[in-house]
């Protein structure tokens, strides 16, 4: 396999499980590195069998594994045995990072605490990536994204109303908890070319989720406001949420009031209407606004208000199935949708990275193809001998 991404000389040892840092190891895979997915005998990381789906009838891997693997090697070893220890030491001698989300003090006990890691390779990244943290009274709790969502205040501006928190579609959780690491990785590594100095990264799903709070996080630190859950609607801005129409429902994003004078004009409704002639008027009203807005919507089709909100300046969109989205032109024009031979069933289609590299020229940069998810032990044997070899 060719690849000139950004990590194209990194090797990277993924010994996480589940979503949080194989997504990140995934990333840092798209970016070029070489990662090395570290895995016990037997059944592996435990998404393997989060199903069904399963992919096609020959395969024993969950849909949901395939999700967060892409661009891997798999390399079974036995963590408790002496030979899977000494091997793990000598991947980590060699490695550039290395990625763990064990509960804290778990991998400390296989043998590897943070002054052992050091020892073997004081240029080392590690990533850590755990449910509440590393410290403080919580800290050895399990980190499961649901859990995550409710305790960390996501699930109570989620949802139709304040009286039904709801969880995010996604492990949104895990999935932030994978960029953040990430993120962190790459910024220890310009770090480490800089001073010669490995460290350790920490981030936690409770972490990334308070992180994510964004306007709901600053209404209550600084003015004492508690967010709640406002539906498909915007808490700050007005007209900005999804309304029925004619067929369906179509979004739209009135983020401005030049953008409210233009929507409104389009709808046949009066701008300057004192309940709504400014953002917090039409806060202070909306109920109003939407039973206004949605009788005109509601008399054509949702491709038709889609055209004339376009052509508007007005930012609208349409509410998407999961197979429309993976069907859609722009989706596939941007590399979200990539094929890759499975070593067991064949040519497969997978979500791709999204990030793209080019020069300023437009000239392309970065990996020419990826691979597919790794069934377990895949790569024992090559990684097995590469180990022997040098």
């Amino acid at each position: 396999m060719t690849t000139n991404g950004p990590l194209a000389n990194a090797l990277v040892l993924d010994l996480s499980r589940a979503l949080a840092g194989p997504h990140a190891a995934m990333m840092l895979g798209d970016l070029g590195a070489r990662v090395i997915k570290v895995e016990s005998p037997g059944q592996g990381d435990d998404s393997r069998i989060w199903g069904p789906p399963f992919v096609g009838d020959e395969s024993t891997d969950a849909t949901y594994y395939l999700s967060c693997n892409r661009n891997k090697e798999s390399l079974q070893l036995d963590l408790k045995s002496a030979s899977g220890h000494e091997a793990l030491r000598e991947l980590i001698r060699r490695a550039d990072v290395l990625i763990e989300n064990f509960r804290p003090g778990v991998f400390d006990r296989l043998g590897f605490p943070p002054a052992v890691l050091e020892e073997l390779n004081p240029r080392l990244v590690v990533l850590s990536i755990s449910g509440f943290g590393s410290e403080g009274p919580e800290s050895e709790r399990p980190g499961y994204d649901l859990i995550a969502q409710g305790e960390s205040g996501l699930m109570s501006i989620t949802g139709p109303d304040p009286d039904h928190p709801t969880r995010v579609g996604v492990p949104i959780g895990d999935l932030l908890a994978g960029i953040y690491g990430a993120f962190g990785v790459v910024s220890a590594l310009n770090d480490r070319n800089q001073t010669g100095r490995g460290s350790v990264v920490r981030t936690s799903l409770l972490a990334a989720l308070v992180g994510a709070h964004a306007f709901h996080g600053t209404a209550w630190t600084t003015a004492g406001k508690v967010g709640a859950a406002s539906g498909n609607h915007h808490p700050q801005i007005a007209p900005y949420g999804a309304f029925r129409c004619a067929d369906g429902t179509v979004q739209v994003a009135v983020g401005s009031e030049a953008q409210w004078r233009k929507f409104a004009d389009l709808l046949g409704l009066d701008a300057e209407d004192e309940r709504f002639a400014s953002n917090s008027e039409r806060l202070a009203n909306r109920d109003a606004l939407i039973e206004v807005v949605e009788n005109v919507l509601l008399t054509k089709p949702r491709d038709h208000w889609l055209t004339s909100c376009n052509e508007a300046g007005v930012p609208a969109g349409a509410v998407r199935a999961i197979d429309e989205v993976y069907e859609w032109e722009q989706t596939r024009s941007q590399g979200l949708v990539v094929e890759v031979e499975h070593p067991v069933v064949g040519k497969i289609e997978i979500p791709g990275p999204p990030l793209r590299f080019e020069t300023f020229t437009g000239q392309r940069l970065g990996r020419t193809e990826h691979t597919a998810p790794p069934t377990l032990g895949q790569h024992t044997s090559a990684v097995s001998e590469w180990l022997e070899s040098r």
